[in-house]
């Protein structure tokens, strides 16, 4: 088994900050309680408001697609649908 880690940007509109500034804390409670999660961090990135950092680390590929699953059908999905992301993921198979 391989650790996969995800990492980059999720990219808020302003008008949208205010709604994903609230749901963030739990999204991040979630998480972080997953079976598997090894770490996981949201950060705002003060300089560039609405540019949001992510850092994601599970124990293995079925651990990170549990976690996919299960984010998939939260409000957290509801709130960020839509939203650009950049993410570079580590550790799954090609």
């Amino acid at each position: 088994m391989s650790e996969v880690c995800l990492e980059g940007w999720l990219i808020v509109p302003l008008e949208r900050l205010a709604t994903v500034r609230t749901g963030l804390a739990q999204h991040v409670r979630l998480t972080r309680e997953e079976p598997g999660c090894l770490s996981f961090d949201v950060r705002e990135d003060l300089a560039r408001p609405g540019y949001f950092r992510v850092e994601e680390r599970f124990v293995s590929q079925a651990a990170f697609e549990a976690h996919q699953t299960r984010a998939a059908q939260t409000e957290w999905a509801e709130i960020t649908k839509g939203l650009a992301r950049d993410y570079t993921i580590t550790g799954l198979p090609e």
